[in-house]
């Protein structure tokens, strides 16, 4: 079923003088199966959004529904959205604290419900999804690398089954071959397991390379919703709102500009390379 925000608004401090509308009046329909990008400038409203999206935060005005129940009724069972909508904050450090790895995996399925067979069988088999390293199954927390502690937080809610997996920033803090080895095993999980994925990023080339459907949010409200290529031909409109288009795109548009036959709305490098390769090869 999917997840659905229906003319959802939030407004942080409304009985104040000084109201916050983080949300406004945003629609979306998330249907299963999609690997979604969300992306917009710091203070665009990401992160109150994804948080929407499995009860975290209620919203002011407006409908969120899954499964076709609406989430903000009184009586809606929180926990069991969360078995379905399963969220890893940017932050690792927010979601470890049990003793060990593995007890902090086994901490949801077992607070959903499981019994401690089925929470431990749950456990070692999203540790072994995300690649964990068997060594350090029962190691602290604290002994983890960064790349460690996101792989042992997103074990934590893959353990819970879910049916939509939505990430904040990843790979903030990683380097280069970390994020990608993160994200490679996202992508992997979405195509393996029909995992809806909602990636929240900064990294236009991220977003570019491996999702189908890109939200743009901007001052609270989804500016654009469209596949990659049609989101980030709006290179004038995304600067303005302080976003850029990935870096290949903008090699491709410089070199249409300096006389060569690219495509200018290459997304990736590898689309970039193969671009400029057949112009070379057209001009010689």
């Amino acid at each position: 079923m999917p997840l659905i925000l229906d003319h959802v608004s939030q407004i942080y401090n409304a009985d104040t003088e000084n109201p916050v509308k983080a949300l406004d009046d945003v629609n979306l329909v998330i249907p299963e199966g999609q690997f979604i990008g969300v992306i917009g400038h710091t203070g665009s409203g990401k992160s109150t959004l994804i948080q929407h999206m499995n009860g975290l935060i209620l919203p002011t005005s407006g409908n969120v529904y899954y499964n076709g129940k609406d989430i903000t009724d009184k009586d809606f069972n929180k926990k069991e959205l969360r078995k379905h909508v399963g969220l890893v904050f940017q932050y690792p450090e927010h979601q470890l604290f049990e003793t060990d790895v593995f007890a902090d995996v086994c901490f949801g399925p077992g607070n959903i419900g499981m019994t401690r067979k089925e929470a431990e069988m749950a456990a070692f088999d999203a540790l072994r999804k995300v690649s964990f390293p068997e060594d350090l199954y029962y190691a602290s927390v604290f002994e983890l690398s960064g790349g460690q502690k996101r792989r042992a937080a997103i074990a934590g809610v893959l353990a819970m089954k879910p049916d939509f997996l939505i990430l904040d920033e990843p790979t903030a803090g990683l380097d280069p071959v970390g994020r990608t080895e993160i994200l490679d095993m996202v992508s992997e999980l979405h195509k393996t397991a029909g995992i809806t994925i909602i990636l929240v990023s900064h990294s236009m080339e991220d977003v570019a390379r491996y999702v189908e459907r890109v939200v743009v949010m901007d001052k609270g409200r989804v500016a654009y919703d469209d596949v990659p290529r049609e989101v980030f031909s709006h290179s004038e409109e995304l600067e303005a709102m302080g976003l850029a288009i990935p870096e290949p795109s903008k090699i491709a548009r410089q070199l249409v500009k300096n006389g060569l036959d690219v495509d200018p709305g290459v997304l990736t490098s590898e689309e970039a390379a193969d671009s400029i390769y057949k112009a070379l090869m057209k001009n010689r």
